[in-house]
């Protein structure tokens, strides 16, 4: 009789073996598909969420950390992002991932050099003023710096958008500038809507890269130019070893030191080696649907400005 229940005891543990492999692959289909959290394998989901962990411990040392890790270069970086931008006065610009507000402060800032540079050159064309008319054409032009320009700070972080408003409130930022809490796999404008897009030091930190670069494209207006300054990769071997030596050793004690949070700045320093490089991201950018994409290498690589067109 024993002998006759093996056959059936097999069936039951094989259909059990299988039926626990059916569970197994409806669990993994239930946490989303699989992404890369640093080095480490995790779902898109647990990947969001911690990259909100991340950012939410780091916000309030951001800037100051930015300065240790880089030297203070990143002011450099993010000035020419700017100057690449070139926006003049009217310019409605979209910094995704900019919660701390560098480049919303850095576009006012041109565009306001911009308008008192057309300010000057309007008087000087108008030699025959009187002073009563300069001081009026001074005080109207000066109420409008910005010439209608404006910029949206759009980021997924509360913490990070804080310290931006902060910042803003501490510096006397305010007319032209918004702040609005937004993904950037899906963000909250209609279409059509911006001149500019940016994203700077965030493109990285976005689970679905390709869904970003299509709202990137959603949200600008025809003729509307994306940019995109990231860490990418060192084109010379030399510089390459000295980098991964510095930011493998040095960043993660800085950010135990400075911002007593070593795992975030680890994460972070990973994240960058696991960033497409140059070439890859242009051609994911192509893919979205923007043309004449090009991208500018500086201190060899070990940043990029990416650039393309919505035509």
């Amino acid at each position: 009789a024993a002998a006759g229940l093996c056959p059936w005891r097999a069936l039951l543990v094989r259909r059990g073996g299988a039926l626990r492999l059916l569970c197994g692959s409806v669990r993994g289909l239930a946490a989303g598909p699989e992404t890369h959290f640093g080095f480490q394998t995790v779902t898109e989901a647990e990947r969001r969420e911690k990259i909100y962990q991340v950012f939410e411990s780091v916000a309030k040392k951001y800037d100051v950390m930015n300065d240790s890790m880089t030297l203070g270069i990143h002011r450099v970086w993010k000035d020419i992002l700017v100057h690449k931008m070139n926006p003049s006065p009217g310019t409605v610009l979209l910094d995704v991932a900019g919660g701390t507000g560098d480049i919303a402060f850095r576009f006012i800032n041109y565009v306001r050099s911009v308008r008192e540079r057309q300010l000057q050159q309007k008087l000087k064309r108008h030699q025959n003023l009187s002073w009563q008319e300069i001081s009026e054409s001074y005080r109207e032009d000066k109420f409008k710096s910005l010439g209608d320009s404006q910029v949206v700070v759009c980021d997924i972080n509360k913490e990070m958008l804080k310290v931006g408003k902060q910042k803003a409130q501490h510096l006397g930022y305010s007319e032209g500038l918004s702040w609005v809490l937004g993904n950037a796999e899906e963000l909250p404008f209609d279409d059509d809507k911006f001149d500019v897009y940016t994203i700077a030091f965030g493109i990285r930190n976005v689970t679905r890269i390709d869904l970003a670069l299509e709202e990137a494209y959603r949200v600008l207006k025809p003729g509307g130019r994306f940019l995109c300054l990231e860490f990418s990769h060192v084109s010379n071997p030399l510089l390459s070893r000295l980098y991964d030596l510095y930011s493998f050793q040095v960043i993660p004690v800085l950010g135990e030191v400075i911002a007593g949070d070593w795992k975030s700045y680890q994460y972070l320093v990973e994240s960058i080696r696991r960033f497409p490089p140059q070439e890859e991201l242009k051609a994911m950018i192509e893919d979205a649907g923007f043309l004449k994409v090009d991208y500018q290498n500086l201190n060899l690589g070990i940043v990029a400005i990416h650039s393309g067109f919505k035509l």
